[in-house]
């Protein structure tokens, strides 16, 4: 056995302190430092008794780059027993955090720090798992319907784990986790949050209920379920903006529309883009704030109902029409945001709203409305900032490793995936957990999370840093040791290949 791999050998195996003549084991990968007996695995159930020794019980997981033509290098993605890793070029491999193991009590280097070569470049990445205290998820839900006022508390079985947060444009926007319902109130609180961002994380769907609000069920890449009902489309704009982009559309087919929103409600003729196209006044005041000329706030109540209003008949909104304005016969259509909700009528003697039949041309403009929105998905974004261990476990002086994430010298993936570093201090990181490996998130009883995280930097640079160079371990030399039993991905198409830079 070379020195290079006794190192790995070790490294594998080096969590963990025998304690007494029962094979018992006490792992030290975590705080919890659980006692494990032989043949047992430890509370967060990613570390186990073999014998005596501590082993991980996940395997190490792999990213293959594809070949040209788009296919992987390698057609299997369960542990290959048999392998003797030559099947995968070094240059082709990235090591990923997933099962690599964690540098708890934060001054181990980290379990793995390959070195590799790439476009001519002398590489090195630092793998592990991090425990994340600081963490939290951003839950993006394309809806327009109201699941909740902001601010109000997340629950998932009575114990808060988020709230809500600003809505942004099309999507309601959650906030899950985060140190204070993790480790800031009560035990419960924190298994039930930390229970819940690990399903999340790792693409499962949660249910979640919203003070003064609906319930909702979240999956990353799925649609959201509000009140026991799938949502399929995120709106195409608010009202104002659906005003502007059909309204030469309608031009001679109505004489009045009134797109209902909650947060802005468009009124056609009195809109910029009904003035300019020489409509007609049509004399319908709408109820609400007026802003701007056809652009009117807080029509109804946030909710369920058409344009995420709380209004089931539309025509509530109207808070009066002139009859000095309006004429018997004018066709006034109102629809929602996503055109899922529609109404046209045409006004009697009495200048009062009749339904009738929408005609051809109108109802192919509501439909081309919902043919502009796309569907309703949930967005699932992992935030997480870097500690003490992280960086210990990478150089002895971590301050240089922050500058150089800082400043772009360091990439950082996670499962190698590609992440947003967040500007200003520390190493802030966001990422979207569907572009991960699958079941790329674990836990540790403290409560945390725990996610993989690499850093790669060129070889000089990681020894400039203070870099535990003496744990440096050519990549051959893992798959050798590691690769048999080894889970290999393809990782997901939209993803660069973690050591490409640029």
């Amino acid at each position: 056995m070379t020195t290079q791999e006794s190192v790995l050998a070790e490294r594998s195996r080096k969590f963990g302190v025998a304690e007494g003549d029962e094979g018992i084991v006490r792992c030290d990968a975590c705080p919890v430092l659980c006692r494990i007996r032989p043949g047992r695995a430890g509370a967060c159930s990613r570390y186990a008794n073999e014998n005596g020794l501590l082993i991980r019980t996940d395997p190490v997981v792999l990213l293959a780059e594809a070949v040209e033509g788009g296919e992987p290098l390698v057609a299997f993605t369960e542990p290959a027993q048999d392998w003797d890793g030559s099947i995968l070029p070094a240059e082709r491999v990235f090591v990923t955090g997933i099962g690599s193991g964690t540098t708890y009590p934060d001054y181990k280097p980290a379990p793995f720090i390959v070195s590799s070569q790439h476009e001519g470049v002398d590489t090195v990445t630092v793998v592990t798992e991090g425990i994340f205290s600081y963490c939290g998820l951003k839950v993006k839900i394309d809806t327009d319907r109201h699941l909740g006022p902001e601010t109000a508390a997340i629950r998932v079985n009575g114990e808060q784990v988020g709230h809500v947060t600003t809505a942004e444009y099309g999507s309601q926007m959650l906030s899950i986790g985060g140190v204070r319902h993790l480790t800031g109130g009560s035990k419960k609180e924190g298994n039930t949050t930390c229970e819940t961002m690990l399903k999340l994380g790792n693409g499962e769907a949660v249910e979640l209920t919203i003070d003064g609000g609906h319930g909702v069920v979240v999956q990353a890449g799925q649609a959201p379920i509000v009140d026991g009902k799938p949502e399929t489309r995120m709106r195409v704009g608010c009202g104002s903006a659906t005003i502007g982009i059909f309204a030469k559309q309608w031009q001679g087919h109505v004489d009045e529309v009134i797109v209902v929103d909650d947060h802005i409600t468009g009124v056609l003729t009195e809109h910029q883009a009904g003035r300019v196209l020489d409509m007609k006044p049509a004399g319908i005041r709408v109820r609400g704030r007026k802003s701007t000329p056809g652009r009117y706030f807080q029509v109804a109540q946030p909710g369920l109902g058409w344009g995420g209003t709380d209004i089931t008949d539309p025509l509530s909104i109207i808070q009066k029409i002139d009859p000095g304005t309006a004429w018997p016969g004018m066709r006034l259509l109102m629809t929602s945001t996503t055109g899922e909700d529609s109404l046209y009528c045409i006004l009697d003697e009495n200048l009062l709203p009749v339904e009738a039949e929408m005609p051809a041309a109108v109802r192919q403009v509501v439909e081309r409305i919902g043919e502009n929105c796309e569907p309703s998905l949930c967005s699932v974004m992992f935030v997480a900032g870097a500690g003490g261990s992280l960086r210990a476990g990478v150089t002895e002086n971590p301050i240089l490793l922050t500058r150089s994430v800082q400043g772009g010298t360091t990439r950082v993936t996670m499962g190698g995936a590609p992440v947003y570093v967040w500007p200003g201090g520390g190493i802030t990181v966001m990422v979207d957990v569907l572009r991960m490996p699958k079941n790329a998130f674990g836990y540790v009883p403290t409560p945390a999370i725990v996610a993989p995280i690499e850093f790669t930097l060129p070889r000089e640079l990681y020894l400039a840093c203070g870099g535990h160079a003496e744990e440096i371990v050519p990549v051959e030399e893992v798959l050798r040791a590691h690769g048999g039993q080894a889970r290999i991905e393809g990782g997901a198409a939209e993803n660069p290949w973690p050591l490409r830079r640029g």
